[in-house]
């Protein structure tokens, strides 16, 4: 009944029966353009999903033992699902502004959320900055958004467009709508599915469409539907490594210098709306601890279950409607999360929770279902590339991803493809004081660069100690491997045009704001 309700919500904002769908801000030539071409009859559909913080390990089809995703899980076992998948920014503005420009942040300047002013530098694409979508428009497709955005700057290159203002509740959420206020009842991600369903159901039926569905879940402070309150409630979740611990002997004193250790979780947990966790105050320290961390994933899973649910709905949706077979579907989410690993929560830092994300793609009518891909480290800078790609339209040479559709379309072919990434963050000082820095990742090796005083490297190696507890930068035996890595580094942001201009020096750090 709730979903009918808002369903029935939906279509009166949408204009009744058939949707009154408003262009959005696209540069001048292109709607004309957009509305006189028209895509090939087997011009693929796409619907890009992503949600927030998920970290890659917490999904059924990636080993979870806990948690059961059939849905999210149908998208990987009857397509291709990537391991090597990694964010080259691990904040939500930066990095779903890397997802839509193909571009890293230094490119796009969304280097930051833009929330406080003062703490925070850009959080809104320039405008005349071109996307996918605007492209997919142009092309033919009818493009719509709907959920969350969480850019500073509204979306251009959408025929229809809903979505959160800034970060959005969990319940009961405000929404703009092609740019007018709504208000919806019920749980966030059940009415952002509702609109999704709305579209798809009222959309334009002579030609393809592309759909970004983008949820709130599971990003903090993890307020679930009731239906899921019983959930987990008699699970104990493993700890894992560097759980409760101090930072490693020899980690960089920036890992020590955050407002991200599960200590400071319970300022997170009195931010819920609704039925925040319930935690003990008076428990000695370190059950106080236990149960936090057993209250944040019993929520962060509980979450989970409906984005998992409501999947679910969008692809039963493209069954009955006989889309599936020519439907390009893409799973990810914009950035990784600490789970207790290295004692932390959130994500920022270029450890590996964080900047691992789950990256799935089904397409049933060209690539070949169960695809496992352990090969290639792909990016969130090449989602738009490769969408544009297997639509039948050339990516622009601009953009800094690569295309996945030579290896896509064929499972055997040889492609030359990067062998390192760069990683960068921007935000400091700024909620959870993640000090600034930059670093290149390989197969097996992580460089970072903290590069504001003081001034730290980090070196570890990921073949050999996967947890990243040992920091190896002084260890004489691999001075050769952190020259050839900084040479690297310096080379990827060279070519990606990340430059310091002669004579620049790292900013000073901002008194008071952070742990000095």
């Amino acid at each position: 009944m709730q979903h009918d309700h808002q369903r029935r919500r939906a279509l009166r904002l949408f204009g009744g029966g058939a949707l009154g769908l408003t262009a959005a801000g696209l540069v001048p030539g292109v709607i004309a353009a957009a509305r006189a071409q028209k895509p090939g009859a087997a011009a693929p559909n796409v619907v890009f999903i992503m949600t927030d913080d998920h970290a890659q390990k917490a999904l059924g089809v990636y080993g979870d033992p806990i948690i059961a995703t059939p849905n999210l899980d149908r998208i990987g076992n009857e397509g291709l699902r990537f391991t090597e998948s990694f964010v080259t920014t691990s904040l939500c503005s930066p990095s779903r502004a890397s997802y839509v420009t193909g571009l890293y942040a230094h490119s796009h300047g969304v280097t930051t959320n833009g929330e406080e002013p003062g703490w925070y530098g850009q959080g809104a694409l320039r405008p005349d900055q071109v996307t996918w979508p605007m492209l997919l428009r142009e092309a033919g497709w009818h493009t719509a958004l709907v959920g969350k955005w969480h850019i500073k700057s509204e979306p251009t290159g959408f025929d229809h467009w809903s979505i959160l203002p800034g970060q959005g509740s969990y319940f009961d959420p405000d929404f703009l709508i092609n740019g007018e206020p709504a208000k919806f009842r019920g749980h966030t991600d059940d009415v952002i599915t509702d609109q999704a369903m709305a579209y798809l159901r009222h959309r334009p039926k002579d030609r393809p469409f592309a759909l970004c569905f983008h949820f709130k879940a599971p990003h903090g402070p993890w307020e679930p539907d009731p239906r899921f309150y019983e959930k987990f409630a008699d699970v104990e979740f493993p700890y894992p490594v560097g759980f409760g611990k101090p930072q490693p002997e020899g980690a960089p004193e920036a890992f020590s210098r955050t407002t991200q250790e599960m200590e400071d979780m319970n300022m997170f947990f009195r931010a819920a709306e609704r039925r925040p966790p319930q935690v003990d105050e008076d428990l000695p320290e370190d059950e106080r601890l236990r149960a936090v961390y057993q209250a944040y994933l019993r929520n962060y899973y509980r979450v989970l279950l409906g984005v998992d649910e409501n999947v679910g709905r969008v692809l039963d949706f493209l069954d009955a409607e006989g889309l599936a077979d020519n439907t390009i579907v893409v799973y990810t989410s914009d950035n990784g999360n600490f789970l207790g690993e290295h004692n932390f929560w959130d994500k920022r830092q270029m450890l590996e929770p964080s900047i691992r994300v789950p990256m799935m793609l089904r397409w049933p009518e060209r690539i070949r279902p169960g695809r496992v891909d352990a090969e290639h480290m792909v990016l969130n800078i090449d989602v738009a590339p490769t969408l544009l790609d297997l639509a039948g339209q050339a990516p622009p040479p601009w953009m800094q991803g690569e295309s996945w559709k030579p290896f896509l379309l064929d499972a055997d072919a040889e492609v030359a493809w990067r062998d390192a990434f760069l990683y960068e963050w921007f935000e400091y000082p700024a909620v959870h004081c993640a000090r600034k820095h930059r670093g290149v990742r390989t197969a097996r090796w992580k460089l970072m660069h903290f590069y504001q005083e003081p001034d730290e490297w980090a070196l570890y190696d990921l073949e050999n100690d996967p947890d990243e507890q040992r920091n190896l930068i002084d260890d004489p035996a691999h001075a050769t491997t952190v020259t050839l890595l900084r040479q690297r580094l310096a080379q990827l942001r060279a070519e990606t045009g990340d430059i310091d201009p002669p004579g620049a020096v790292a900013p000073a750090l901002e008194p008071g704001k952070c742990p000095a």
